[in-house]
């Protein structure tokens, strides 16, 4: 027996809005494909490289790893939704300071680890960023992130 399509309540970047999916669809998918904010990246589908990190209820999350079911009724945050009033988020002017991004597919990724990061430890030491900032950059800006990060930090 086919259980069809349900209609998930998802709530984004403060926005309230009906999604036809399945309850075990991966969130990434319900963000890219149903709700069209494509800032939020696939990279490996197995939660590993960070590419798809989103904040759910302020704790950053790898989109691909949950599902709709499991965040239904929970704030949704994507790097669309970081910004404030057209006013970039700390991490993300520390970013375009540092000159970060290379090919740029894995930073909206990264950039939401960051923030979540300085939400728990607002001035991280280099073993802290180690230790919580386990996002793949294929291109290798491991060095300009660990600027950007204590700049955003300092900022």
């Amino acid at each position: 027996m086919n259980q069809g399509i349900a209609m998930a309540n998802l709530t984004i970047n403060g926005k309230s809005m009906n999604v036809d999916v399945e309850p075990e669809t991966p969130l990434l998918w319900a963000i890219r494909e149903n709700v069209g904010l494509t800032g939020t990246k696939y990279g490996c589908g197995i939660a590993q490289c960070g590419a798809c990190t989103v904040h759910v209820d302020g704790v950053a999350m790898r989109s691909c790893g949950v599902t709709v079911g499991e965040v239904a009724g929970k704030q949704i945050t994507t790097i669309e939704g970081l910004a404030t009033n057209g006013v970039l988020h700390k991490v993300q002017q520390a970013w375009i300071n540092a000159d970060v991004p290379q090919c740029g597919y894995c930073q909206s990724g990264m950039i939401m680890a960051v923030t979540a990061l300085l939400k728990d430890t607002p001035k991280p030491t280099d073993q802290d960023i180690n230790d919580a900032i386990t996002n793949i950059c294929r291109c290798g800006t491991f060095q300009q992130v660990r600027e950007a990060i204590h700049a955003a930090a300092n900022a």
